[in-house]
Formats: C-alpha cells, structure tokens, sequence
C-alpha cells in the first residue's frame, strides 16, 4: 500500500507547467501580435485607427498578464510550495472566470472558450493543497 499523498505527484506539477506553458505562450502571442488576439476573444476589428490603437494597447495590457501568470506558475512549480502553486491555479481558474464574463457581456458569446478550462485550473489547484490527501 502507497503512503504518498496525491498533492505531492509529481503529475500534478507537470499539469501546472503546461498550464503555465499556455499561459506563457498566449502572453508572448498576443504581446508580438496583438490584432490577433481580438479575433480570438471573438471582438470584431474596431473602424477607427485610433479605436484599434488602443484596443491593442489593452490587449498588451492582457498579454503581459498572461506572461506574468506563467511565469507565477513557473516559479511556484519550480521553486515554491505546492500550497502556493495551489492557490495560483485557482487564482488563475478566477481570471479564467472574468474573462469569458467580459466576452459573454460585450459579445454575447465566446465564454466557453475561457470558462472551459477554469475548471481544469480549480482541481488542479485544488489537488495540490492537499484536500484529497489521506492522512
């Protein structure tokens, strides 16, 4: 009978940095690209120069978050504690929220396309603080 418990997997560290892999690479995408990531959010093109300027200023903003995130997941993976690591992915599973709410408030559709993968990022989380763990 194994006594490990199932926070301590080495699985789960490994869905973290794919996690964080993804976030990393939508970050670095959408920051060298950032016309590209209104298509992906399902926002039409803005008519306007200036309009579109500063819908890629924010989709900057968006990118910069989403290297940040990976990077989190990257440091708390590598060097961090799985409690942390933990409370990272739910925090992220929480930003994966908002976004499909804003996509589902200004476009009336979209959501799934964050709010499928939430999930994923509150159990792996969720696995890491330990609360299937068996004493």
């Amino acid at each position: 009978m194994s006594t490990s418990k199932l926070s301590q997997s080495p699985n789960l560290r490994i869905a973290a940095s794919v996690i964080g892999t993804i976030f990393l690479g939508f970050g670095i995408k959408f920051s060298l690209q950032p016309g590209s990531a209104l298509g992906f959010f399902e926002f039409h093109t803005p008519a306007l120069a200036s309009d579109q300027k500063l819908a890629e200023s924010f989709i900057v903003l968006y990118a910069v978050r989403d290297i940040f995130m990976g990077l989190a997941i990257y440091a708390a993976t590598y060097f961090g504690d799985r409690r942390a690591l933990g409370w990272i992915l739910i925090a992220g599973s929480g930003v994966a929220f908002a976004d499909g709410a804003v996509c589902k408030g200004q476009i009336g559709k979209g959501e799934w396309n964050h709010w499928g993968y939430a999930p994923m990022l509150s159990i792996v989380g969720t696995l890491l603080l330990g609360v299937l763990d068996k004493a």
